[in-house]
């Protein structure tokens, strides 16, 4: 699915963008929030408002998540089954609900990458999105 080349893109990218996780995790989730209102349903009981603790706590984890996850493409399902369980069987996040978080994360990487999110990068990202997206979702199958 992807080319070594893609494959070395992502890692750099989550890498270099790593010290801005918080932030650019946050603004995914509130890009999210904006535009898919039904996907708070599931964080109604944080203040998911603009640069709160909660937002930018939960933000971090899922940018550092996917971070984490570019590292071992190849094991990507086996690496991700804990959160895959937490999120199918505990929070019973809808499966679709990734995808939308997957499509505003490369909004928000666009936004903070400028000129170097190149169409090669935004190819890569979106393949690994859909892939990493593709995960919690199998649960549900």
């Amino acid at each position: 699915m992807l080319s070594k080349q893609e494959k070395e893109l992502i890692i750099e990218i989550w890498t270099r963008l790593t010290p801005l996780a918080d932030r650019i995790g946050a603004e995914a989730l509130l890009r999210m929030f904006t535009s898919y209102p039904g996907t708070k349903t599931y964080f109604s009981h944080l203040d998911i408002t603009p640069r709160s603790a909660h937002l930018l706590s939960h933000g971090q984890k899922i940018f550092l998540a996917l971070a984490e996850g570019s590292k071992d493409i190849a094991n990507l399902m086996t690496n991700l089954a804990p959160l895959q369980t937490y999120h199918a069987y505990q929070l019973r996040i809808q499966p679709n609900n990734f995808k939308l978080f997957s499509h505003c994360m490369i909004v928000t990487l666009a936004c903070f990458m400028g000129d170097r999110f190149t169409p090669s990068s935004h190819a890569a990202m979106d393949k690994y999105l859909s892939a990493f997206s593709a995960v919690p979702g199998e649960k549900f199958r």
